[in-house]
């Protein structure tokens, strides 16, 4: 894939993986609007997070990035796709089934498992209750995850990345029909998260079925593919497994603290914003991309298309870290303070929010190093990576939880961000010139990093200039504005000037994207 294509389709993923988490993010300010920290928010966090930790666990962390390698490379040779991806999908969705119901019927210990800190109140009935209606979920959205899949691999982002747009929708207008209407808040919400399921399935069904996968569940065919897809993702699964037990780890923190669990979820929402545009959209582009290029033997094209993902990623990400730990309290309150919100859930939420963002850097880069394995088939180094990882997590969470509180939380998550990174940094650094980051990225690095601080420092300036304004109910949208356009202004004029970023090739790929 050329580079002007391969980015266009980063553009393209991560201009509707924008809207998707803005629309995110205009769900969580209603519902922080509507339930602040409260008792009710908290148990609902916890409910949702459950299928989405299994979601990661089985499709889009550990079985896609199995299969879509593996489906690429039948797309690329005319080896009978269509057969595979049947055969995944009938497998898939059985031991989705028998999964669904094993976890609706131990709900009450896999809430203890994630906040045994709700133990003897209201949380605990109310989260064991929300996530009996909503465990579903992992069901459709697991399949909707290998779909897309599909839909990915033959360049069919647009359709792809609808998907948790229209997840978001739905959630807003139950959000406002329940307080319309007076529903019940969190029913409302526990009852619209397998609704989404469903409308999210249905959705990419039929895309899939428009490229001719119309794929229904069959009885499972124990191939020789299949197995072959098991074994490689077997050590995938145990490293999203692990991923997901860090998360474990910081719900289990934050669940003694009231209040800290929808405080973490509150910053997760601002900082997965910058994340969900450039990490996934690289995560969703590039693993396809490299497992055709290696199928063709190409490492020239391979090592252009690892090195202009990683440079797209620090362009992107670097400034936004940077602004995330500066203006973290002015974010916060200017987004979240109203309705049941109070001061101190802005103080908290802003300061997971800075913690947060010291690993967006981090977070990203995993996803432009974690394709260079799967799509060799290597799954296992990323497995022991990961567990290197958890413990990393587990030891600074549980450790510095008496010294910093929920913040351990926030921190562990970064800290262990990082080592996951220089481990699969060190651990490609055997794949030849193809795994290498080229010297255009080299050249370009150090001027991201120099505009991105001379931005920082203003940033911090404008913040206390504009102070009084960010204060006032009336002017503080304008004053955040301000503040955030003229942090960007600043960025990508200096960035231009200074050679961060080719001004021609962004114009480029911009014009390309609107024919």
């Amino acid at each position: 894939m050329k580079p002007i294509k391969l980015v266009r389709g980063f553009l393209t993923v991560g201009a509707w993986t924008f809207g998707s988490r803005l629309l995110g993010f205009v769900r969580d300010m209603m519902m922080a609007a509507y339930l602040g920290s409260g008792p009710v928010a908290e148990a609902f966090l916890i409910a949702f997070s459950l299928p989405n930790m299994f979601r990661r666990f089985f499709a889009e962390g550990a079985f896609n990035m199995a299969f879509v390698p593996m489906f690429s490379k039948r797309v690329e040779a005319g080896e009978d796709p269509k057969r595979f991806a049947q055969d995944a999908f009938s497998g898939l969705s059985w031991v989705l089934l028998l999964f669904t119901l094993i976890g609706t019927l131990a709900m009450p210990w896999l809430v203890w498992a994630m906040a045994s800190g709700f133990g003897g109140d209201e949380r605990f009935t109310l989260a064991v209750l929300y996530g009996r209606v909503g465990f579903s979920y992992i069901l459709f959205i697991s399949l909707v995850a290998l779909l897309s899949g599909i839909l990915n691999t033959f360049g069919r982002f647009t359709e792809a990345s609808l998907v948790p747009v229209l997840m978001n929708l739905i959630f807003i207008v139950a959000m406002w029909l329940a307080a319309r209407f007076g529903w019940d808040m969190g029913m409302t919400l526990a009852w619209t998260v397998p609704v989404t399921g469903v409308a999210q399935f249905v959705f990419t069904w039929f895309a899939a079925r428009k490229l001719g996968f119309a794929l229904w569940p069959g009885r499972p065919r124990f191939t020789p593919e299949l197995k072959r897809l098991l074994v490689i993702a077997g050590p995938a699964v145990m490293a999203g497994g692990i991923v997901q037990l860090n998360l474990i780890v910081g719900r289990q923190v934050a669940s003694f603290t009231e209040g800290a669990v929808a405080w973490l979820s509150y910053a997760d929402r601002l900082y997965q914003l910058p994340l969900g545009v450039v990490g996934i959209a690289i995560g969703t582009v590039l693993l396809p991309v490299l497992s055709r290029h290696l199928r063709a033997g190409d490492d020239v094209a391979s090592r252009d298309s690892f090195s202009r993902g990683a440079e797209f990623a620090l362009l992107l990400t670097v400034p936004a870290a940077v602004a995330l730990v500066v203006i973290a309290e002015p974010l916060i309150s200017v987004l979240y303070d109203r309705g049941a919100w109070r001061p101190e859930d802005t103080i908290a939420t802003a300061a997971a929010l800075a913690a947060y963002g010291i690993g967006l850097p981090a977070f990203v880069l995993q996803k432009v190093l974690q394709p260079l394995f799967y799509a060799r088939e290597d799954t296992r180094r990323p497995f022991y990576y990961a567990l290197v990882s958890m413990v990393t997590n587990a030891a600074f969470a549980v450790g510095m939880m008496p010294v910093m509180g929920f913040l351990a939380a926030a921190l562990a998550t970064t800290v262990s961000g990082w080592v996951m990174v220089g481990q699969l940094w060190w651990g490609a650094r055997h794949m030849g010139d193809a795994a290498r980051p080229d010297a255009r990225f080299w050249r370009r690095l150090w001027r991201i990093i120099a505009a991105s601080a001379v931005m920082g420092v203003a940033l911090w300036f404008a913040a206390g200039a504009l102070a009084p304004m960010l204060a006032e109910r009336g002017a503080r949208w304008i004053a955040l504005a301000i503040l955030c356009g003229g942090g960007i202004a600043l960025y990508f004029g200096l960035g231009a000037v200074i050679g961060a970023y080719g001004l021609s090739e962004l114009k480029g790929m911009l014009r390309r994207r609107r024919t």
